[in-house]
């Protein structure tokens, strides 16, 4: 079973999920205790056999991986053995995460990953309302067989390929690499196989070295145009409220520290003549000319040092130091809930996963307001494929995506200062943690 939709929850009762959502403007989680090493941090280490296989790939598979859209993907994952991650900055930022919210509470606002921000860093095909049918995920079972028999037909293959409901990914890399050295012709083939490790490493990081069933089904669907942002979006959020209930992380951390990287660690500077050191082995460094984001780059966070360093600066954040509206989001539509009571949630194979970027006003360039009530939604409803109420909740979550409000995001945002004191009176009722080192 994919982690998306067992994990978060595992070890609660339905009650205990239930109870959660009903307790608006309590604080969750106060007690929890520091963490000094995120659990699950040792699956994003190095991969050695991803650099070989990506050198390998002939041109035309190269050409069927950029037009799927997997460009930016490609590129992190060529230097995915460079990236350092800075595991103190991400264990600080996940405890700010809030499980009921979806959404990192710092003390005078809230923030999340926006969906459009997550397509735009990380290069993906962008979802457009109207395109509904082209958001990927199924509610069939899905048969791994029928995905990887576009890559080989012998059994032998196939049994080295799985095992239970994941399948490896060594042996994927190795059937990439005997294509390559025997100079088949076969290009479709070895790019779909190099789309599920790249992918796998990039934007589903699971247990180490396999890939779940359902995201496999995710990433077998870019190749015929369908929108994937969601399903990573939704996975990465699971993977935070995972560890706020004392399981581990799991999604792209790399998404993560690019939205970490242009909202709070780095600002551009025309004057400056040298790189930005801390940048060097961030993702920023491979992708961020897309994003307007240089080398030559200001680090905010330059001094900011260990697991205490990270906790005190995150938690006296202020509206000022968080950039609201980096440069690659001027001007940039995106959707929000139609009004209260229709929320909108990530659709994914694991689970529907409850998105509120209502709540998160000053990143939406909206002037803040009391903080909305929470959707009867569970955070996160795992999935049963295959069931009819399944299939019921997956088209009322499509039918809230079709009419979803649209809004422009404005880089100025005035507001009342009574109005914002009393949202910022109620942000107090829903701060994740409260930790005493």
């Amino acid at each position: 079973m994919s982690p998306i939709g067992a994990t978060p929850w595992c070890g609660y009762s339905s009650k205990d999920v239930q109870t959660l959502q009903e307790i608006v403007g309590v604080a969750l989680f106060t007690f929890r205790a520091p963490l000094m090493i995120l659990p699950g941090q040792q699956r994003f280490s190095k991969v050695p056999w991803m650099v070989p296989i990506l050198e390998l790939l002939p041109p035309t598979s190269i050409g069927h991986l950029k037009e799927s859209g997997l460009s930016t993907i490609f590129v992190l994952a060529k230097n995915y053995n460079k990236l350092v991650h800075v595991w103190e900055s991400v264990t600080a930022m996940e405890e700010l995460w809030h499980p009921q919210t979806n959404s990192f509470v710092f003390p005078e606002f809230e923030a999340m990953i926006l969906l459009e921000e997550l397509e735009i860093m990380l290069g993906l095909p962008r979802y457009q309302r109207g395109e509904e049918l082209s958001i990927s995920y199924t509610v069939e079972q899905i048969n791994s067989w029928s995905i990887l028999a576009y890559i080989t037909t012998k059994k032998n293959d196939f049994y080295s390929m799985t095992s239970g409901m994941h399948v490896h990914l060594l042996p994927i890399a190795q059937w990439i690499t005997f294509q390559c050295k025997r100079k088949t012709t076969n290009y479709t083939a070895i790019a779909k196989a190099a789309a599920i490790c790249i992918c796998c490493v990039v934007l589903f990081p699971e247990s180490d070295g396999t890939i779940s069933f359902g995201n496999l089904s995710i990433i077998d669907s870019i190749s015929e145009g369908m929108k994937i942002g969601q399903a990573v979006l939704g996975f990465l959020y699971a993977g935070l409220t995972s560890v706020a209930l004392g399981g581990p992380f799991y999604g792209s951390v790399i998404a993560l520290e690019l939205w970490m990287g242009m909202h709070i660690q780095f600002r551009t500077t025309e004057d400056l003549t040298t790189e930005c050191k801390t940048m060097l082995n961030h993702p920023l460094a491979y992708v961020g000319g897309r994003l307007h984001m240089s080398t030559r780059a200001w680090c905010k966070t330059a001094q900011v040092k260990g697991i205490q360093a990270w906790r005190k600066y995150l938690r006296n954040l202020t509206v000022a130091d968080f950039d609201m509206c980096p440069r690659f989001m001027h001007g940039r539509m995106i959707h929000l809930p139609q009004r209260t009571g229709l929320a909108l949630r990530l659709l994914g194979n694991g689970a529907l996963v409850s998105y509120n970027p209502d709540r998160c006003h000053l990143q939406c360039g909206a002037a803040r307001t009391v903080v909305p009530l929470l959707s009867h939604f569970p955070p996160i409803q795992e999935r049963k494929r295959g069931d009819e109420q399944d299939e019921r909740d997956m088209r009322s979550a499509i039918v809230h995506w079709e009419g979803c409000a649209m809004s422009v995001i404005q880089a100025e945002v005035e507001e009342d200062d009574d109005v914002t004191k009393e949202y910022l009176e109620a942000l107090k009722k829903i701060q994740p943690v409260a930790r005493t080192n």
